[in-house]
């Protein structure tokens, strides 16, 4: 009787553990089914955001259409399927050629019309349209057709900026349906964007993907460059229409692609709205943009520069050279200086500061914050307006004297006249040994290099005996000039 009982309850036990169990499984399902049924309405409501937005936004969003007499063989000297407002030309032809190579047959010139095509969108309900200095810039007719259907023959352009690729045209009428400008500098690695545009011609396309990354400078599309990365699918045609923000409004103007095939591949840019809307308002009140002025060449900082200035860390902006009666020189600005805030923004990038100092007015005063000789000082400038550019130019000559893996001679009249620089300026490099830490430093046959730790250096002699004087193991901070441009360079003596 005994063994009986004791069966019983062994036998309880293990129906009651099947019941909890089957009690936990069934729990366990029901919530494996309810976090299945979540991310299900999670991606629903998504879906139904995109749509949201993309509805808001489309009719604002302006096909464009323009024409433009050209000459053959001034086509960019290559064919493109395009027409000539083609994502990739804002890309040097280096560029292209790198991947396409040139495919324009030689023919004898002569004229005929070429239509191209882009997008934009409205920013006022007079009928104020931004879009990329490339679609319109060069056009002789624009024809604005709006997603309701209504077309309009003559667009007038406002203004166009080729520097920063932003242009602002106008149809006329009232009551136009608008997209809300929104703020660039808070969009964020990750965030989700929409792109709408009229690629290859069709209109009102929309396509989704998130900011790869921001502040994308030195791509070689503009000369003023702070680029919204995406991988929202950009092609051909989708230039000048807005990157949009979940909130529906726009925080770019789509540019142009990166591409080896000739369409997308997961790489755009776009003018961030910021950027733009400083440019149109220019544009709006007198038809060009005036950028202020600092007069100073930079460069970005590196660890090796930091230490080299006694600076705790890599941080702000270094000063390469300080151009004659310009307002940094007024200002008590000099050479060697480190820029690390303007008006209490840090300056972390060159692109930073020559991007904020240009989208100042010129007569703006700005306090900068500068460190020199191991402490740190306040110098307030007055904003000037950019004057013009120009550029220099590099040459290999013979007669060389190597050492650091370049290979030196002294500046002479004919090579000064020939390169811009001053007589006794400094020591001409002529050639640089390949696979050198000065060759991957960038230093390149023409460049000067004007002085070695703040010495000043005239003669390969003085060059020799200045680097004779430091120790192997230390690091040497060159001041090397190319053209009119000079940036820092440190090179190891071992």
């Amino acid at each position: 009787m005994v063994h009986n009982m004791r069966q019983k309850r062994q036998t309880f036990r293990i129906l009651w553990r099947l019941v909890v169990l089957s009690i936990v499984i069934l729990a366990a399902g029901q919530s494996v089914f309810a976090a299945g049924l979540e991310s299900v309405n999670a991606a629903k409501q998504m879906s139904k955001a995109f749509a949201s937005v993309a509805r808001e936004a489309m009719p604002a969003v302006v096909f464009i259409q323009v024409e433009k007499t050209v000459e053959t063989g001034q086509v960019f000297g290559r064919q493109t399927p395009f027409g000539f407002n083609d994502p990739f030309e804002q890309f040097n032809d280096e560029f292209f050629k790198r991947f396409f190579g040139d495919k324009i047959p030689q023919t004898q010139p002569h004229k005929f019309r070429q239509s191209g095509q882009g997008s934009g969108f409205i920013i006022s309900t007079d009928g104020y349209i931004l879009t990329n200095n490339h679609v319109v810039g060069d056009a002789d007719k624009i024809k604005v057709r709006l997603s309701d259907g209504r077309e309009f023959d003559k667009a007038k352009v406002i203004g166009t900026d080729p520097d920063s690729e932003v242009a602002l045209i106008k149809i006329e009428g009232d009551n136009f349906p608008v997209l809300p400008l929104g703020d660039s500098d808070k969009m964020e690695i990750g965030d989700w964007v929409i792109a709408i545009g009229n690629p290859f011609g069709l209109t009102e396309t929309v396509t989704v993907g998130v900011v790869s990354a921001v502040g994308r400078s030195k791509v070689g599309i503009a000369e003023y460059e702070d680029f919204i990365q995406t991988d929202a699918a950009i092609n051909p045609g989708n230039s000048g229409g807005p990157l949009i923000s979940l909130d529906g409004k726009a925080i770019g103007i789509n540019t142009a692609i990166f591409s080896q095939s000739g369409g997308y591949m997961g790489i755009g840019f776009a003018v961030p709205i910021n950027m733009a809307r400083s440019i149109q308002e220019q544009l709006l009140k007198t038809g060009k943009v005036i950028r202020g002025y600092l007069g100073i060449y930079i460069q970005n900082m590196t660890p090796e520069l930091a230490e080299s200035f006694d600076l705790e860390k890599s941080e702000g902006v270094l000063v390469t050279e300080v151009s004659k009666d310009s307002p940094a020189e007024k200002a008590g600005l000099k050479q060697g200086d480190i820029i690390l805030e303007m008006d209490g923004k840090k300056m972390e990038t060159d692109t930073m500061l020559r991007n904020d100092v240009a989208m100042l007015s010129p007569g703006t005063k700005v306090k900068l914050l500068v460190f020199r000789d191991g402490k740190q000082q306040k110098k307030t400038v007055t904003i000037a307006s950019r004057p013009g550019t120009a550029t220099g130019r590099t040459e290999q000559t013979q007669q060389p004297k190597e050492r650091l893996g370049l290979q030196l001679q002294n500046l002479t009249k004919e090579l000064a006249e020939q390169f811009g620089y001053a007589l006794g300026e400094g020591v001409f490099v002529s050639q640089v040994i390949p696979g050198s830490e000065a060759d991957s430093e960038g230093i390149q046959p023409g460049d000067l290099i004007v002085s070695i730790n703040g010495r000043k250096v005239s003669s390969v002699d003085e060059f020799e005996r200045i680097i004779g004087e430091l120790h192997k193991d230390k690091k040497v901070r060159m001041l090397v000039k190319h053209g009119q441009y000079p940036r820092y360079v440190v090179l190891s003596l071992d």
